[in-house]
């Protein structure tokens, strides 16, 4: 891989990382106006118009090959569904913003090690010492927070981050032939089936107290992270190699604590910030080594 590409590849992952951020503290404001499975769910709807609408200008079949059908599904399983719920159910249940961010820093090692498993990749030593650096900072601040123990919580934000690893892993691996707007464009019509008449029935169903926040939380959640955001994201891993770009994401605990100190006004203390600040040490690391 040439060192201009994977730098590029670098940098527009970080832009997906980027957009990506805010999910979480856009969550909570949204579930304070709608149900959690209706603000997981619902969100993927709101892509999907903006998807098929891209699709149509685009002039592309809103369906991928029937070959690839597979591994669409297991991108709308991952990302579509997986992720939203998971997380949303964790921030339900308790967590906060500044800790769910910090946990689901391990993102970026489960997706190196989907990226082995799947995309065929070979990171080298330094990137896997780098990476389980980060991954034990997470576990030792994860058990501080939680007394010795892991919480309900944290159970689901690892069902998140799991989910999270794989979808990105494929639709990474499919980005390498179609464009990544066309990739995560068609996992939203390919979930369209369940998504659509979930968030019909879940409208009907649940109470609503729609509010300003609650509404921009939902639809930065629907355009951005659902959508907007994976266009960079998924031509970065491509253009990258989805286990060296993929560890921009190591960035987007401390990007999370500070949209959690200004819009949800989150107070944490210094073992938090230590946490953010030692994952966010390994992305140097891992940035120096080459897949």
């Amino acid at each position: 891989m040439r060192r201009g590409t994977a730098r590029r590849g670098t940098v527009l992952a970080g832009l997906g990382v980027l957009s990506f951020s805010g999910s979480l503290p856009a969550t909570v404001f949204a579930m304070e106006g709608f149900d959690p499975y209706l603000v997981a769910i619902g969100r993927a709807v709101i892509a999907l118009v903006a998807a098929v609408a891209f699709l149509l200008v685009a002039r592309v079949p809103l369906l991928p090959p029937r070959s690839q059908l597979r591994s669409y599904a297991v991108i709308a399983g991952g990302v579509v569904f997986g992720f939203p719920i998971f997380s949303g159910l964790a921030l339900d249940a308790g967590a906060s913003t500044s800790h769910a961010a910090v946990v689901i820093g391990l993102l970026p090692a489960a997706t190196a090690v989907c990226a082995v498993l799947r995309a065929g990749e070979r990171p080298k030593a330094l990137f896997w010492v780098s990476c389980g650096l980060g991954a034990a900072a997470i576990t030792v601040f994860t058990l501080s927070m939680g007394g010795g123990h892991v919480t309900w919580a944290d159970v689901l934000l690892v069902g998140a981050l799991l989910s999270a690893a794989v979808g990105y892993t494929e639709g990474g691996r499919l980005a390498r032939e179609t464009p990544g707007s066309q990739v995560i464009s068609r996992a939203l019509v390919v979930a369209a089936p369940l998504t659509v008449p979930i968030t019909v029935v879940l409208a009907l169903t649940t109470e609503t107290r729609p509010g300003a926040a609650s509404l921009a939380g939902l639809a930065y959640v629907g355009l951005v992270s659902m959508f907007l955001g994976f266009i960079p994201w998924y031509a970065g891993l491509a253009m990258g190699g989805i286990a060296r770009a993929g560890q921009t994401q190591l960035a987007q605990p401390l990007l999370n604590l500070v949209w959690a100190w200004l819009l949800l006004d989150e107070r944490f203390g210094p073992a938090t910030v230590v946490a953010a600040l030692a994952v966010l040490a390994c992305v140097a690391l891992t940035q120096r080594t080459r897949a």
